[in-house]
């Protein structure tokens, strides 16, 4: 035995990293699907691929649901939901590698690797010291929302307040989106304490751990201006919340109809779910007008910040592209974002990951279409949605063939992933390391 996990240990510490988040997250979804698919964890009986889908989405921090999981699962099933979430939104092997600092022990060649690529980070970056600042965090942030959702919880009437809170603090954090009520938080569209609770917890899980740590040294005086990659993250955050909010108030049939307050905060809400791509809605998405529709897909696609708990393309990636264009209008040669200039393969990264993104999303879409009896724009906003681990829904989900939800369960598996990370995992031939080095003012995506 101790001959056979050597030799696990030294297989693992072989694998690129593509290789190990793609295999680290795999087995985390896996096991969620055995526990999910005991009787014990169920209420009622759930389908194979019903349960495999909300492994896949609770690991992958989507929030999409096949099934109504906080009447199909019982205490169990949602202890073992949440516990996906929490590891899906830490990171592959994050965890264990917390764990092993807090027991004082060395981490695996393989544990750096994985925690370096599933977060981002420079290759030189201090992983010690960033994950038990991590640790030390999100136990804070969680705890803090826990308690005071479930104030808020009890003081709306919600059944076993104090579980809701914990569930939802976690699930917001995470930016998970999966919620135990069946509406998701539209019973709490008014209330104002409950939407600035849950879009504070998303905000500090989207904008990433990396921004926190840079904050951090501010505070304590090791710094004196936040770092490029921090301020491009918060500029790029902002600038989505703010346009998204500002269309949909004024745009969205749904959502003019509401009173003034009412109206300013559900058009909010919805701009930053879809921007941390936390997942809840408190307005229904099946209604939506067409063009808030395509306000909610350029949100969903670009939302999630490296380092942080949401998936698919990165706010970084949306700077450099945007950043390129301008330079090629302007006719100059080096691109810059914030006057900083971008590294060449900061920029074929960008390019690369778009590309391979928009390709797998066509033909995510065009299958969707073949064996779905359902709108084109439901169906896009469902992949879109899926691939960019946000979990909003215009109401199809459950509905949805058998077929269709595997190609959804695939494309939630690549947005936790990462699009380009899936692609270089599969590849014949990838170098240790590759893709893995970068500078200490780099983008990352």
């Amino acid at each position: 035995m101790t001959r056979a996990l050597r030799g696990l240990r030294l297989w693992l510490g072989s694998l690129s990293t593509p290789r190990l988040l793609f295999l680290g997250y795999g087995v985390y979804m896996l096991a969620g699907w055995a526990l999910l698919s005991l009787p014990l964890a169920q209420s009622e009986p759930v389908r194979l691929i019903d349960s495999l889908f909300i492994a896949v989405s609770a690991v992958s921090t989507t929030g999409l649901v096949s099934i109504d999981p906080g009447g199909a699962f019982n205490l169990f099933g949602e202890i073992v939901i949440l516990a996906l979430i929490q590891a899906g939104g830490l990171g592959y092997m994050t965890l264990g590698s917390i764990a092993a600092l807090a027991l004082k022990r060395k981490l695996s060649l393989a544990q750096q690797h994985a925690a370096i690529g599933a977060f981002g980070l420079p290759a030189d970056f201090d992983l010690r010291r960033f994950l038990r600042e991590i640790g030390a965090f999100v136990l804070c942030v969680e705890a803090a929302g826990a308690v005071l959702l479930w104030i808020l919880f009890a003081r709306a009437g919600v059944e076993n307040a104090l579980w809701a809170g914990i569930f939802h603090s976690v699930s917001a954090f995470c930016t998970a989106g999966f919620s135990l009520f069946a509406n998701s938080l539209e019973d709490f569209r008014a209330d104002t304490a409950v939407n600035l609770v849950v879009a504070a917890l998303a905000y500090l899980g989207a904008i990433g751990f990396l921004v926190f740590a840079d904050v951090w040294e501010n505070v304590r005086g090791r710094r004196r201006a936040l770092g490029f990659v921090s301020r491009v993250i918060l500029v790029t955050t902002l600038a989505f919340s703010v346009f998204g909010a500002v269309l949909l108030y004024v745009l969205e049939p749904s959502i003019t109809a509401l009173p003034g307050d009412e109206r300013a905060l559900a058009a909010f809400f919805q701009a930053m779910t879809a921007t941390t791509t936390v997942g809840f809605n408190t307005v229904p998405m099946g209604p939506l007008a067409v063009g808030s529709v395509m306000v909610m897909y350029l949100l969903m696609m670009f939302g999630a910040s490296p380092a942080g708990t949401g998936g698919g393309l990165k706010s970084t990636t949306l700077a450099t592209l945007v950043a390129l264009v301008f330079a090629t209008l302007r006719g100059r040669t080096q691109v810059r974002v914030l006057g900083h200039a971008v590294p060449p393969e900061r920029i074929q990264l960008a390019a690369a990951s778009i590309s391979f993104y928009v390709l797998v999303l066509f033909v995510a879409v065009f299958g969707l279409v073949w064996v779905e009896d359902a709108p084109l724009e439901a169906l896009a906003f469902e992949a879109i949605s899926a691939i960019g681990t946000v979990g909003l829904s215009t109401g199809v989900t459950g509905g949805l063939t058998d077929a269709g939800k595997a190609a959804i369960i695939t494309l939630m598996f690549m947005g936790r992933v990462g699009v380009l990370t899936f692609g270089l995992a599969l590849a014949a031939n990838v170098r240790r390391g590759a893709g893995e080095r970068a500078g200490p003012d780099d983008l990352i995506y």
